[in-house]
């Protein structure tokens, strides 16, 4: 069923709705795949329709994004959410507001947020006198829909990819326990480096504790109906992050502590050199944890000086990844080492006090209160350091910690800098726009119609003069920021002779890129995803744009591959288990397709059996194992390849037959005795989950289960639960773009583009996303008109000029 707001259009001929702060008419043309097209006389009325559609199609989401931000959960669903609302504060940007606006690289940067934000509001108005016109979301939670401020869009950070403090204290645990010679088995570097162990550092004394907060500031909203119904005497205790983003009891579970986000992304754009029509190809795919509805939102702005269309995220004007007409841009996480955690020895008569320098120095102190549901305002302290929100006080052990992030910098609220390069049309004024792009770091993609490819990596990068940011360091002032790197020393390819850029979040620092002077990171994803996409496109030379469909549907993986070959080898089996398990991978590719039996015994051999087992032999004492879990692949495959120290020949047989016959008996549990009924897509599947599936009511809201091929080293990223197969990342949006033949180009958004159950748009592109197909991204307005399926008129009343912002303490006049 449609919309309510659809349901009133009849055919293209629908009714008009008024809209406060519109200085002219405009219209939203919806496609038959749920794009809205948005046409206005102004660039400041695209934005302010920009805002309103986001609201039509997904206001739950938006209301949730805002209120989990700014720390306001309580107020909706109650106490069970307060610890999660004072975490989520710490992080919020609270420096000068005039900065923050100028340090976008747009001088409209603050009018265009304002513009959106007043659409937005203006739809949320449209709800107080019609109910209809509300996500049901909010009548079964009992909620309504807040009004936003432009500065609720920027102030939020912490949904924003940053890193590595959490490794920072998975490295200082191992430092702590075994030496840092065997954190290779938990995370490798490169390029090759020693870490610094910074002096004064005792990682002995890390409390167990210390990342609660600083999870729970990062965490999703997750429902639970005995969170929803906790009492204010146990709200505290709210407030364990579980592997998946769920918020627990800390009194009650044990908790699967949360690694860092495996979330990353692939682009790639291939000169007309290399295709068969002589025009640039652009492909992106981010990778993220699946959502429902999804993270990214695809539109259309066309007004004066404006046309562009791609995707973005919904709560945040402009787009961040398609094209203008004339250039193209995607976007991939660099993972540039954008975070720090500071250890502070505090004064043993005043916590609040620590060793700054030669002296002490008070912390600074901010009461702020939190609303809650049927009840009075909570109460709450943070606390404040030079370098940033303290997230740990540990009073009896005269510590406390605090994490220096470049949230904590004007103009780093995630992908808002694509506002400056909307209107770039040559590869001189894309890097230009770059100068201010801060987070989250990036590689950013371009192609143009002129022939220009090229790449750059993007984002504020903290100068370390004498550490390397690889362990918390003492907060005593020896190891401090020295502002940042010149944006343009970052590295980047223009016209590359091979003739295609690529980034696939791997390390791809250049071979001569002075790596241990800058320190831009030593930790970046494994190499898998990159080295098949420089494959493929080398073995390119007339690449097309299904030919770039297809890679980002690749569900080759090479780990797969080096284990298949690693059983076929080994000598015969004597039990019966082996015999079969070895026979069924005789031959294997690599290839993990959906259809595939040897798929399902080949993960669930390396996730379930072979990988756990390597870390424990590897592990300097068994007891240790659990500080690298669940272990560097690329370190734990090399040890099966090439040998080591605690494996040798006769060991490593020995350990993989045993894990060999335990994953065919496992897999026998799990999809049948008879191998040729296995198909690893039954198991491993996309299941798009609502979020109140949970607690009841909306179950029939889930999308899935949809199976998909591929794993966490497959092109097609498609990571997840072992337990039961469901994904957790990968590319829920897929785009690639024909440079100059616009209306050839074409993407998918899973499940689907409106976060309305009650619209059909809500998973339209689910079948197709499971497929890897994809559907068309039109441009020309020909091209759109002709697939237009739905209008919604806009008019402006005289009653609001235009410029001015509304705020949530207003009362907003009714339509």
């Amino acid at each position: 069923m449609e919309s309510a707001l659809m349901a009133a259009i009849p055919g293209l001929d629908g009714p008009a709705f008024i809209i406060e702060g519109l200085a002219a008419p405009a219209e939203i043309r919806l496609d038959r795949w749920g794009v809205a097209h948005i046409r206005a006389e102004s660039q400041d009325d695209a934005f302010l329709v920009q805002g309103f559609n986001a609201g039509r199609d997904r206001l739950w989401q938006l209301d949730l994004w805002r209120k989990r931000g700014l720390g306001l959960l309580a107020a909706d669903f109650g106490p069970g959410y307060l610890a999660q609302d004072r975490a989520a504060r710490l992080f919020l940007y609270r420096g000068d507001m005039d900065a923050e606006w100028a340090a976008y690289g747009h001088p409209r940067a603050k009018g265009i947020v304002e513009a959106f934000v007043r659409g937005l509001n203006a739809f949320i108005v449209l709800t107080r006198d019609r109910d209809d016109l509300l996500p049901p979301e909010f009548a079964s939670m009992g909620t309504r829909p807040a009004f936003w401020d432009a500065e609720d869009v920027v102030r939020i950070r912490s949904h924003a990819l940053v890193r590595n403090v959490a490794s920072e204290v998975a490295r200082a645990r191992v430092l702590a326990r075994c030496g840092l010679a065997t954190d290779v088995l938990r995370k490798s570097l490169s390029p090759d480096h020693d870490p610094v162990i910074p002096e004064g550092l005792a990682p002995e004394r890390l409390p167990q504790d210390l990342l609660t907060v600083f999870r729970l500031a990062t965490a999703p909203v997750s429902f639970d109906a005995a969170r929803l119904a906790a009492q204010r005497a146990d709200a505290w205790v709210w407030s364990e992050v579980d592997a998946f983003g769920a918020v627990h009891r800390s009194d009650r579970q044990p908790v699967v502590a949360l690694a860092e986000a495996n979330e990353g992304s692939n682009n790639w754009a291939v000169s007309g050199a290399r295709t068969a029509s002589g025009r640039p190809i652009l492909a992106s795919d981010p990778h993220r944890a699946y959502q429902l509805p999804s993270l990214r939102y695809v539109v259309h702005l066309t007004a004066p000086g404006l046309d562009v269309i791609g995707a973005g995220e919904p709560a945040l004007p402009g787009i961040s990844i398609g094209h203008n007409g004339t250039a193209a841009f995607s976007l991939t996480i660099a993972p540039i080492d954008q975070e720090d955690l500071f250890v502070y020895e505090t004064h043993p008569d005043d916590p609040g006090l620590y060793h700054y320098g030669t002296g002490w120095e008070a912390m600074a102190r901010v009461v702020e209160r939190i609303p809650v549901r049927d009840g009075p305002d909570e109460e709450v302290t943070l606390a404040f350091t030079r370098h940033g929100p303290v997230v740990c006080e540990d009073v009896s052990g005269r510590q406390a910690f605090a994490v220096r992030t470049v949230w904590s910098e004007p103009g780093t609220a995630a992908y808002l800098g694509s506002l400056a390069y909307l209107g770039a049309t040559t590869v001189t004024e894309f890097r230009e726009a770059l100068r201010d792009w801060s987070a989250p770091s990036t590689n950013q993609v371009y192609a143009d119609t002129g022939g220009t490819i090229a790449w750059f990596m993007a984002g504020k990068a903290p100068v370390r003069s004498n550490w390397d940011g690889l362990l918390p360091v003492p907060g005593h002032g020896r190891y401090e920021w020295a502002g940042f790197h010149d944006p343009f020393v970052l590295p980047h390819h223009v016209d590359p002779e091979c003739g295609f850029v690529f980034s696939a979040n791997e390390m791809n620092l250049p071979a001569d890129y002075p790596a241990e002077t800058r320190k831009l990171s030593f930790e970046w994803l494994e190499p898998w995803r990159a080295r098949r996409i420089r494959s493929v496109l080398d073995d390119d030379a007339g690449h097309t744009v299904d030919a770039s469909t297809r890679l980002q549907a690749d569900v080759f993986s090479e780990p797969a591959l080096r284990l298949g070959r690693l059983v076929a080898a080994l000598p015969p089996a004597d039990d019966a288990a082996s015999r079969a398990a070895i026979h069924l991978l005789l031959g294997f590719d690599g290839y993990l397709h959906a259809e595939s039996a040897a798929a399902c015994l080949i993960e669930t051999l390396w996730v379930c059996h072979l990988r756990p087992a390597l870390v424990t032999a590897l592990a300097p004492e068994p007891a240790d194992a659990d500080l690298f879990r669940p272990g560097d692949t690329e370190t734990l495959l090399d040890a099966l390849d090439h040998g080591h120290p605690h494996l040798d020949e006769a060991t490593r047989t020995a350990l993989v037959t045993r894990a060999l016959a335990s994953a065919w008996l496992d897999c026998e549990a799990r999809f049948g005795t008879d191998p040729t009924g296995w198909e690893w897509g039954r198991f491993h599947h996309g299941f798009f989950r609502h979020p109140l599936s949970g607690i009841g009511g909306t179950a029939s809201e889930n999308v899935g289960p949809l199976p998909v091929g591929g794993s966490a080293a497959s092109v097609m990223h498609a990571d997840y639960r072992p337990h039961d197969g469901a994904l957790t990342t990968g590319a829920s949006f897929r785009m690639v773009v024909d440079v100059g033949d616009w209306d050839a180009s074409v993407f998918v958004n899973a499940p689907g583009q409106s976060g309305r159950t009650d619209s059909r748009h809500y998973a339209d592109h689910a079948v197709s996303w499971a497929a890897g197909e994809t559907v068309p991204l039109l441009y020309s307005r020909e091209a759109v008109d002709a697939v237009t399926e739905s209008i919604i008129t806009l008019r402006p009343s005289q009653s609001l000029r235009p410029s001015q912002p509304l705020r949530p303490s207003q009362e907003l006049p009714s339509t």
